[in-house]
């Protein structure tokens, strides 16, 4: 079964400044003062292009009634949604009215049992059924989108390695990090080496829980089911959510991170070490945790994840010995770039959902997490039609998220450094 399928926290809107206008070509040339984004002349597209002459038609179920209505599946040529199912009858209601889709399944188990007519499926579930369901709809011969994390333990890691092998079905994650506006100029600039040696970076994720006692009183809140029990949400360990921070590094540089120490934030007043979330399917004791973690190219980066503090954002910076990336700090800075012969200038980064190439004209407009949804959900239909892998991957999924799970239990012992474990899949 399935419950909530919303991410950890509803998104919000945290549009990168500037006017929204397209920087030329020739600008960004000047700006990074790299001839290598002449070479490669692709070097300022997001993604691949939207495959136009395909006539190729992906039938897609849809898998949770709340998140899973934001991801404009039914605006793709591509795309036709053919099944969605939710445990709650008001969220499959919601489906229905999204995507115009009248086969209605009150299960993902029904689902997989009944339909006849999905090639691929996107799993909106609560955080800890994903690796579940990617499992049994890989066994059922669909393809697979999910919403992060990919899984939460490693033990579940494998289990989608080896049906991913079994099956061989795709598997994407859904990290909106890797498309927000920003992270996709940070990528570009590394591409061209504008970074130089880009050493060290700063990820995080940020998502206040504000009143504490609301947490235990509203029973309408996202910390609990309709029927009052307490959801997936409550006591989750900070860093089985890595990715928003973690999607920042990997979605630039795609080194993958092999070393970590973590320390964790239990609070000291007893209006924390006495709260009630304190008591928790997890056994976790921590509202936030600060991670350094080591990447195979021998570099630094320090991945924050905090339920419990005044701001919000889900952001990086990135230094290198030539220049250097900052996205926006709410109420404090723009976007910012530094570069070591021309200083600091405050940087209008591109709308890039307005023009890009990948995404088909029904989608170039403003989604949720900064414009990443059309990106996301693009990408993984036109990897179906071109009969590819999807640049999130199961590989780079276990990548960003499998960092997270060592960070839990390093912070379990006072930030011991651990291995990280390296999933090819």
């Amino acid at each position: 079964m399935h419950k909530d399928d919303s991410p950890m926290f509803p998104p919000r809107e945290d549009p990168l400044p500037g006017n929204g206008a397209r920087m030329s070509r020739r600008g960004f040339l000047e700006f990074t003062g790299s001839a290598a984004l002449a070479a490669t002349g692709l070097a300022l597209a997001p993604g691949r292009v939207f495959p136009a002459e395909n006539a190729k038609k992906i039938r897609i179920g849809v898998v949770g009634g709340n998140f899973g209505t934001q991801w404009y599946w039914h605006e793709h040529p591509n795309c036709v949604v053919t099944g969605v199912t939710d445990l709650r009858p008001d969220r499959r209601e919601r489906l229905v009215k999204t995507y115009g889709c009248k086969t209605v399944y009150d299960s993902l188990e029904t689902m997989v049992k009944q339909a006849r007519d999905i090639d691929a499926v996107a799993v909106f579930s609560g955080a800890p059924d994903h690796a579940k369901h990617v499992e049994m709809c890989m066994a059922r011969g669909w393809h697979v989108i999910s919403a992060v994390p990919a899984c939460m333990s490693l033990e579940e890691a494998q289990r989608m390695v080896e049906a991913k092998k079994r099956s061989g079905m795709s598997y994407m994650m859904a990290e909106t990090s890797w498309y927000r506006q920003g992270v996709i100029y940070a990528r570009n600039l590394y591409k061209a080496g504008g970074f130089g040696e880009m050493y060290y970076s700063e990820v995080e994720y940020y998502h206040d829980l504000g009143d504490m006692q609301r947490y235990v009183d509203d029973k309408t809140t996202r910390m609990y089911e309709p029927d009052g029990s307490r959801s997936w949400r409550w006591g989750l360990p900070p860093m089985l959510y890595p990715t928003h921070s973690t999607g920042c590094l990997l979605g630039v540089s795609d080194e993958r991170i092999t070393k970590v120490s973590c320390l964790g934030w239990r609070g000291d007043s007893a209006a924390y070490r006495e709260h009630p979330c304190r008591d928790n399917v997890y056994n976790n004791p921590f509202y936030s945790a600060a991670s350094m973690m080591l990447t195979d190219r021998g570099h630094m980066c320090r991945c924050n994840v905090f339920w419990r503090l005044v701001g919000h954002g889900e952001r990086a910076q990135w230094f290198g010995d030539r220049a250097s990336l900052y996205m926006p700090l709410d109420g404090v800075h723009g976007a910012v770039e530094a570069i070591r012969t021309q200083g600091h200038r405050k940087l209008d980064v591109p709308r890039y959902w307005k023009t890009a190439e990948m995404l088909p004209p029904a989608m170039r407009h403003d989604t949720g997490h900064d414009g990443s949804h059309v990106f996301l959900a693009a990408e993984f239909i036109n990897a179906l039609v071109d009969e590819r892998e999807p640049e999130i991957n199961l590989e780079r999924a276990l990548a960003m998220t499998v960092p997270g799970i060592v960070a839990h239990e390093s912070a379990l012992r006072d930030g011991e450094q651990l291995e990280v474990p390296r999933f090819e899949a």
